[in-house]
């Protein structure tokens, strides 16, 4: 296991909770690529928004991981919709300490489903 990728998904995760928008631009890619339910972007001005406007708040749980993919089960709660709350699955990949794509799915399992990750890829030694 490369622990590089993990250190960076929590440092991302962390940089969001906390706001640190220059912090969370710097461990993401120019061309990063954002996609959910809700639609896709691409690239940190797209990041930015998205961090300023729905606020969220993603609380990382259960981590699995394989060939610099990253599935994060998440407890997620938006300042946009106060009193919502909900486990999500978000995918990630990492690229030389770099996020370059984040997927949010609705449940763990989706998300899990839409990389090919198992319950054998799961991060045990963090």
């Amino acid at each position: 296991m490369r622990i590089s990728e993990i250190a960076t998904v929590l440092a991302w995760h962390d940089a969001l909770n906390d706001s640190d928008i220059e912090t969370l631009l710097a461990l993401s890619s120019d061309d990063i690529e954002l996609g959910g339910s809700e639609g896709a972007a691409q690239g940190l001005t797209a990041l930015q928004e998205w961090a300023g406007s729905a606020a969220p708040t993603l609380v990382p749980g259960r981590m699995f991981m394989h060939d610099g993919v990253v599935v994060v089960e998440e407890q997620a709660t938006w300042a946009s919709k106060p009193g919502e709350s909900r486990t999500v699955g978000t995918s990630f990949r990492v690229v030389h300490d770099q996020v370059t794509a984040v997927f949010r799915h609705d449940t763990l399992e989706a998300a899990l489903e839409a990389t090919d990750l198992s319950d054998k890829d799961l991060v045990t030694d963090i």
